[in-house]
């Protein structure tokens, strides 16, 4: 679970509740507008549909999983076993990988040993792992593009609730006393369509894209990893060309991690 999207939306919206303590005096009862809740959710949804699709809208409880359930990505971890098996296989040849497929939990990282040990050439293992790289950007930025649109149209959404709702207002203006509450009314509609989008929609869309980046930079670390393995680079060499995919802070933890395993 992801403590930083879960508690990130808590803060957000606890902060919105609090201005309407502080200025609104508690009254949530004026935020209230079921007609603009419909307009601004249903409209949203059906937009994203017209530009996206219907199997785009229906996969978003799936995309959701990975915006608040994902695991850490591991890529200081999968570092250090990739110089492990370089050391592995610099004594027992490439068919000692074959014990460890089952060990590994990552399909990618599975299939990369596998077709390896299987006798495929440099080539052959870099376009296929290379396609299947190219599919998972795709599946992510599908899933990112969603709520991106969602954000972009909850907004608009809300301003035509607006206009709708100061349109019906002139339509009655033989009553002035409702003036007031019926202009409030009508801008709720707004309120609904910016804070969906900014405290929700592009919030997720933003995690899922650093999600995507995650995931994608770890698979470049293992396809250069597998590749250099069957190559018989050093395991020094091996080493210094994963770690430079890494930020200077990080890359001196593994780096000593490497280190304390290498005395071993």
């Amino acid at each position: 679970m992801d403590l930083a999207t879960i508690g990130g939306l808590i803060l957000a919206w606890v902060s919105l509740g609090l201005i309407v303590f502080i200025e609104g005096g508690g009254n949530f009862q004026a935020l209230v507008n079921p007609g603009a809740f419909i307009l601004v959710v249903g409209g949203t949804l059906g937009a994203t549909m017209v530009g996206l699709s219907l199997e785009d809208v229906m996969a978003i409880p799936s995309v959701l999983k990975k915006a608040f359930l994902a695991k850490r990505v591991q890529v200081g971890e999968t570092i250090t076993m990739l110089v492990n098996l370089s050391r592995t296989v610099r004594k027992e040849g490439l068919l000692s990988l074959e014990s460890v497929i089952e060990t590994i939990e990552d399909d990618f990282f599975k299939k990369a040993i596998q077709i390896v040990v299987d006798g495929m050439d440099a080539d052959q293992v870099r376009a296929i792992l290379e396609t299947d790289l190219e599919l998972l950007e795709e599946r992510h930025k599908r899933g990112h593009k969603v709520f991106a649109t969602m954000g972009g149209f909850g907004p608009t959404l809300g301003i035509i609730g607006t206009v709708m709702g100061l349109v019906f207002m002139l339509a009655n203006l033989s009553t002035p006393d409702t003036m007031g509450p019926a202009i409030s009314a009508a801008f709720i509609a707004t309120l609904y369509g910016v804070s969906s989008a900014n405290l929700l929609y592009l919030p997720i869309a933003a995690k899922l894209q650093r999600r995507g980046e995650e995931e994608t930079l770890l698979r470049r670390i293992i396809l250069e990893g597998i590749l250099s393995i069957q190559a018989g680079d050093n395991p020094r060499i091996l080493e210094e060309k994963l770690l430079a995919f890494l930020p200077p802070r990080l890359r001196l933890q593994v780096s000593e991690s490497l280190k304390g395993a290498a005395k071993k």
